[in-house]
């Protein structure tokens, strides 16, 4: 379940700072604006979860009864699993990982939006990639502790990927 929540936080983080860059630049950063940047990360962040749940669902469902029918064929037996203890721990793995997922998405989403709630407008979109590129930072070190590496590389690494993400979003307006 932790890949899950993991994935979610970086999917919902990143995706919506994205949207946070992106709008800023396009509409300004005046008072006025904020409500738009607001809006659209959340309406994002809400929306990448929600599909980020079915999309989740789909691919572990299709996966998982994959796997069931395999265990079905081997016991020559078709339909043997259906009422059985480990196809109702798959469904409610399967539901649960989802949940997990766009849950965490929606939960990463709100993280680059929180500063213009309590910032003015230039400094809410510095804070909202400095706590996103802050967040990156903890996922990094926490993937390098479990996979025994480095825990400053594994973090800095995270980091340059999410700065990267957000120049480019940033140059989205050089492009326009």
């Amino acid at each position: 379940m932790v890949r899950y929540l993991i994935r979610g936080l970086i999917d919902g983080s990143l995706s919506t700072l994205g949207i946070v860059i992106g709008a800023s630049i396009a509409i300004g950063l005046s008072q006025e604006a904020v409500r738009i940047v607001v809006a659209a990360g959340i309406g994002g962040g809400i929306a990448n979860g929600l599909s980020n749940i079915i999309g989740a669902f789909a691919a572990e469902k299709t996966v998982a009864h994959k796997e069931l029918e395999r265990i079905e064929r081997a016991m020559l037996k078709r339909g043997a699993i259906k009422n059985s203890g480990l196809y109702r721990k798959t469904e409610k793995r399967i539901l649960s990982s989802s949940v997990i997922d766009g849950l965490a998405t929606i939960g990463g989403s709100l993280i680059p939006v929180l500063p213009f709630f309590i910032l003015p407008a230039l400094p809410a979109l510095e804070w909202s990639v400095a706590v996103t590129l802050a967040l990156f930072f903890a996922i990094g070190i926490y993937i390098g502790k479990v996979s025994r590496e480095n825990l400053a590389l594994s973090g800095f690494k995270m980091v340059l990927f999410a700065a990267a993400t957000a120049g480019i979003a940033a140059l989205i307006k050089i492009v326009m």
